[in-house]
């Protein structure tokens, strides 16, 4: 059968199972989207299932659209389109748009991304007299999406904090915020899944079609599922057969080593515990990798079998054994930076690779200041990833503010973004008069705006207001017209908004630039208008709503890439650096510091995604020092780099160009003495990547001591651990933290 044609036995019996919930343990790179797509065909082909009854739901629309295009091509004749392959999201807005009124909201909802979700926390915080200072919104947001994550709603989000004046705070702010966005009929990233669920619960005949609707689904990257999507399928899978019994026809395919979101409510424990959750749930191991060589899959294997919390299993390939891990230890970030760019530029200009091959991760953005200035001296294309969204950027946000203020009037965030742009001469009291116009009548800010002649104080700007409004209503008349499509009504509000027309007066380098990303915005809605065969203003807004950075990454592009660890997940690339490998760094010095093991653990799997990115070279590196908030700091190498067994690692301070050239290059930023030291170190025979061991330390339980960062504090507890102490100290400023001494480089006061 050519379903099954190229299947290793894992993988083809992962495609034949039928019946009941099945666990695929899918390691990096071993063909997890290919089983899936042959499964999706077998069901259709062999056991005659309809495809308007399979559901697969991932988690980028990188990965959804790639799903969807084997799935056509491989399904023949059977309707192949009828089979639901989406992300989360998606899938959520889909059918939110036909019933979300069941539970109080219309069709025409918005749905608010990042920073919209900040304007609004902003003008919570106002309302609630709260001082900005002290309370930003990027904290109150946090505790909202991880609330919202565990199904925790507002009201039971209050009777938890009752007695506990920070949570108390909390639940007003949560409260309100909610109200907010109801009011704005709008929905946030974390709402699509909650409301989803709610409405599920709530009407159970809505439950009932979806489950009649998809009789088999399967999930991609469950590892990353928080606890509302948990729910969410488990609702879904409660299908019931002609007998009344219940199916579980789940099968979720995922690599408890490759969970690295908790930040982002992600739990492990969903995959981890899956068969407790399914009891007759059938186990299949994918271990075969086809992306990496053998030696990069020895080092990850040996790194990752440090966690304790995991499914075990180990990745093998019939590939070749590759090129030993180049390891380098600069001098510090300078050094680090300019040798791997003059790596890269001589490697495409000898002909051996493309830009494209490259890619250069790092623990956090900030790292990426350092390695773009190199790059550009190096006249080095380059792209970060997670860098500005094209669609954050302003006058793209301005535009689709447009588009949403014509399709949800409720939506105040919008309304008033553009009620000034381009400049009207509203100013900032006439709209606070009508905010509060708007609150003391229960309307919406649009609302109020159509009622401006009751509004006090505004008179001054009756005509303004007018004029804006009837520009408004005048958008909404039209994009009613069968006869106007979407790409002619574009066009439309960017001539009668006269917003280009204001940026080619400017006629700047900055104003022209502005020109060609709204140009952009009209290119990809007509490329939306003729992939859709129902185009409406709402589907299109609900297509750029839930775009992600990894969908913007065009892998056809010849760019070298830079991105965090994090963002790397689902690429490969033949040649991968992976830098700033010292501990406080990667890992992070929370994880460092913690007592919880479940940090340190999280930390090292993110270590594995990033070695099993590399296809046929895997190129690590630190450096001796390297400023960081203002100051010099020296950093012990990663413990990672020890997890990796010395047979595996090939050192030396030029390895990074070796693997293409030898070259003595040096940078006029290098320490001499600490590289002599750590040649003479390794000379010695010493351990490649120890790191500096204490006997001793000049205070004990009772003293006061100084932190750099925490300030004074109590020193509570000592324990020593393998040539280091472990120092557990209560804070004046922070309170209880737990560190170790070599790196806390705590004072005696």
């Amino acid at each position: 059968m050519k379903i099954l044609e190229g299947l290793n036995p894992e993988q083809e019996e992962a495609v034949k199972h039928f019946k009941g919930p099945l666990l695929i343990l899918a390691g990096a790179g071993s063909g997890k989207t290919r089983v899936l797509t042959h499964r999706i065909a077998y069901l259709i082909s062999e056991y005659r299932v309809n495809p308007w009854n399979i559901l697969a739901l991932t988690f980028t629309n990188k990965a959804a659209g790639e799903m969807r295009e084997r799935v056509d091509k491989i399904v023949s004749g059977k309707n192949p389109q009828d089979v639901w392959v989406s992300t989360f999201h998606s899938m959520c807005v889909r059918i939110l748009r036909r019933y979300i009124e069941a539970i109080g909201y219309t069709r025409s909802f918005t749905i608010y991304d990042s920073d919209d979700q900040k304007t609004l926390m902003r003008e919570v915080i106002k309302y609630l007299n709260l001082d900005p200072k002290k309370y930003k919104e990027r904290a109150f947001l946090s505790v909202i999406s991880s609330a919202k994550d565990e199904l925790i709603t507002p009201e039971q989000y209050a009777l938890k904090a009752m007695g506990d004046y920070n949570k108390e705070l909390y639940s007003h702010v949560y409260t309100e915020y909610q109200k907010r966005l109801k009011d704005a009929n709008a929905l946030d990233f974390d709402d699509l899944i909650t409301k989803t669920v709610e409405l599920f619960k709530n009407n159970p005949d809505i439950l009932s079609y979806y489950q009649n609707r998809f009789k088999y689904i399967m999930v991609d990257e469950y590892q990353d599922t928080n606890t509302a999507q948990f729910k969410l399928i488990h609702l879904l899978a409660n299908t019931k057969d002609e007998d009344g019994l219940i199916l579980h026809n789940l099968c979720v395919v995922g690599d408890d080593d490759q969970s690295i979101y908790k930040f982002r409510g992600a739990n492990i424990y969903n995959i981890l515990n899956f068969e407790q959750a399914y009891p007759e749930t059938r186990v299949i191991k994918l271990e075969e990798n086809y992306r990496s060589t053998k030696n990069i899959l020895n080092a990850a294997n040996a790194v990752i079998h440090n966690n304790t919390v995991r499914k075990d299993k180990s990745l093998w390939t019939q590939k070749e054994k590759g090129d030993l891990i180049y390891f380098n230890r600069f001098a510090n970030e300078y050094e680090e930076a300019s040798e791997i760019a003059d790596a890269i530029s001589y490697a495409v200009s000898s002909g051996q690779a493309l830009y494209k091959d490259f890619a250069i991760l790092y623990r956090t953005n900030a790292q990426s200041r350092i390695f773009e200035e190199k790059l550009v001296t190096s006249n080095i294309p380059y792209k970060i990833v997670g860098a500005i969204n094209f669609y954050q950027r302003k006058e793209i946000k301005d535009m689709l503010a447009y588009l949403r203020t014509i399709e949800n009037g409720m939506d105040d965030i919008s309304v008033k973004r553009i009620i000034n742009v381009p400049k009207r001469g509203i100013g900032l009291a006439t709209i606070d008069r009508i905010s509060m116009y708007a609150a003391e009548c229960g309307y919406s800010f649009y609302e109020a705006l159509q009622n401006y002649e009751y509004i006090d104080g505004v008179k001054r700007s009756a005509a303004k207001l007018q004029s804006f409004v009837s520009l408004i209503e005048s958008f909404k008349r039209h994009i009613a017209d069968p006869n106007i499509s979407l790409t002619e009504f574009m066009r439309e509000v960017i001539e009668e908004t006269q917003y280009v027309k204001l940026l080619e007066e400017e006629d700047t380098e900055e104003s022209l630039g502005r020109i060609e990303n709204i140009e952009e915005l009209l290119n990809k809605v007509a490329a939306y208008e003729k992939s859709t065969d129902n185009p409406t203003l709402s589907g299109f807004l609900e297509e750029v709503a839930l775009v992600a950075d990894i969908d913007n990454v065009d892998e056809n592009n010849d760019l070298v890439l830079l991105m965090t660890l994090h963002s790397a997940k689902g690429l490969e690339f033949p040649y991968v650096y992976i830098v700033g490998m010292e501990d406080g760094i990667f890992p992070g010095y929370k994880a460092v510091t913690s007592a919880e093991i479940e940090e340190m653990e999280e930390e090292r799997r993110l270590c594995y995604v990033g070695i099993t990115r590399a296809m046929k070279k895997l190129s690590l590196s630190c450096a001796i020092c390297r400023f960081r908030n203002g100051e010099q700091q020296y950093n012990p190498p990663s413990r990672f780099l020890n997890e990796i067994p010395r047979y595996l690692i090939k050192q030396s301070r030029l390895d990074i160009q070796n693997a293409f050239k030898q070259s003595k290059k040096e940078t006029p930023f290098i320490d001499k003495t600490a590289m002599q030291k750590n040649r003479t170190d390794a000379a010695a025979g010493k351990q490649l990547f120890a790191t500096k061991s204490l006997t001793s330390i000049d205070y004990k339980e009772g003293d006061r001591i100084k932190h750099t960062k925490f300030g004074e504090g109590t020193v509570t507890s000592l324990n020593k651990k393998a040539g280091d102490y472990e120092v557990c100290v209560n804070f004046d400023s922070v309170g209880m933290r737990k560190m170790m001494a070599s790196f806390a480089k705590l004072k005696k006061v």
